[in-house]
């Protein structure tokens, strides 16, 4: 029996949308109950991975959420856990549970389904908009002193580090970048493509946020420790031949973002290693090299702080640390700042962070 990706037949693609608005539509599920809802496309498997892009399911997880909730209620924080690889060949079904209305806040959970196991939850809370009195106490860490993405000379590429996804992206430098791994800054600039609109409202801002906070997260540990994920032209050519579904980017985008990481990569090490792609070899060869073997998100927050302030089309300015790594897993903490200073979030993500082994398997007993 051939697989389904999508329980039902996908409409066309909405031009008065942005990308990302397609990307992550929700159809109810109304055969099985007023608060099941699921993907209306086809998800992103990326190069690499082990199952979907993790942002998907985030993301998908708070619109379904915000479905139940109020207009006057906002979502200022969601915990998440990623259970089993998504498999992007088949469809996934979003289970709402109403676990508690109030005054001031109310509770949602979510369960992600895919043939009846689920494969991501995540608990997520809503305030009440100005339900925090005329007093307030109130401070935020200031937005770095970033200059704004140079704006491309005409017949130049646009921002296209991440292909021809829902979202482009820009680096911005690394923060103390000779000093200990704990003690760098990883930052981008990041923002969606095309405009939101106004039919999608700050809903599709919140979930496109959502999204993007899972795009380059748990790689910072690497980033910091000067390790590329990809090691070698033959590890590109193996993520591209095993991507699944890739609907919201073509086979020439994600070759391009493949390669523009693999040369952002190289550039970090041909700062330490004098060489780069022609001395990969070499480098593997040294006693001390180190290879990612797996890179496994395990759990997800984000604390949304001004949910109603601020647009995903926009650029935003994300700044990412890793304050500790050890026995297989990595902690990676990130700061979201619009482009007017506004702190808008503030995440969370470990993750399964494991290198390849020296030492031959040990034969089985």
């Amino acid at each position: 029996m051939s697989k389904r990706v999508t329980l039902f037949e996908p409409p066309q693609l909405d031009d008065s949308k942005a990308p990302i608005e397609n990307v992550l539509e929700l159809t109810p599920v109304d055969d099985i109950g007023p608060d099941v809802f699921t993907n209306t496309r086809p998800l992103w498997h990326p190069p690499g991975a082990r199952g979907i892009y993790g942002g998907a399911a985030i993301a998908q997880c708070l619109a379904a959420a915000m479905r139940t909730v109020p207009a006057d209620f906002a979502v200022h924080s969601m915990h998440c856990y990623f259970v089993l690889a998504g498999d992007s060949e088949i469809p996934i079904v979003y289970h709402v549970e109403r676990v508690r209305d109030g005054r001031s806040f109310i509770t949602r959970t979510v369960q992600a389904r895919q043939r009846g196991r689920p494969i991501f939850t995540t608990t997520l809370s809503f305030s009440k908009a100005n339900s925090g009195g005329k007093k307030k106490i109130q401070h935020a860490s200031a937005m770095p002193p970033v200059p704004l993405p140079a704006v491309p000379a005409p017949g130049k590429k646009r921002f296209d580090e991440n292909g021809g996804g829902p979202f482009e992206s820009a680096r911005a430098g690394i923060v103390n970048r000779d000093s200990n791994p704990e003690e760098k800054k990883v930052r981008r600039w990041v923002r969606c493509r095309g405009r939101i609109s106004e039919a999608g409202a700050q809903h599709a801002h919140l979930s496109a946020l959502a999204y993007i906070t899972d795009s380059f997260f748990i790689g910072t540990v690497s980033r910091v420790h000067d390790i590329p994920r990809f090691s070698s032209a033959a590890e590109l050519k193996r993520a591209l031949k095993a991507l699944k579904n890739p609907s919201d980017l073509d086979d020439e985008d994600i070759a391009r973002s493949l390669n523009e990481l693999k040369e952002e990569e190289a550039a970090e090490l041909r700062r330490r290693l004098e060489g780069a792609l022609n001395k990969l070899k070499d480098h593997r060869n040294q006693k001390d090299h180190k290879e990612i073997g797996m890179m496994v998100s395990l759990d997800h927050s984000i604390y949304f702080h001004n949910p109603w302030n601020f647009r995903a089309d926009e650029w935003m300015i994300t700044e990412m640390e890793s304050p500790w790594a050890g026995e297989g897993r990595g902690l990676v903490l990130q700061k979201i700042w619009a482009k007017d200073g506004t702190l808008i979030a503030t995440c969370t993500q470990e993750g399964v962070v494991r290198l390849k082994q020296d030492e031959p398997p040990r034969a089985k007993i």
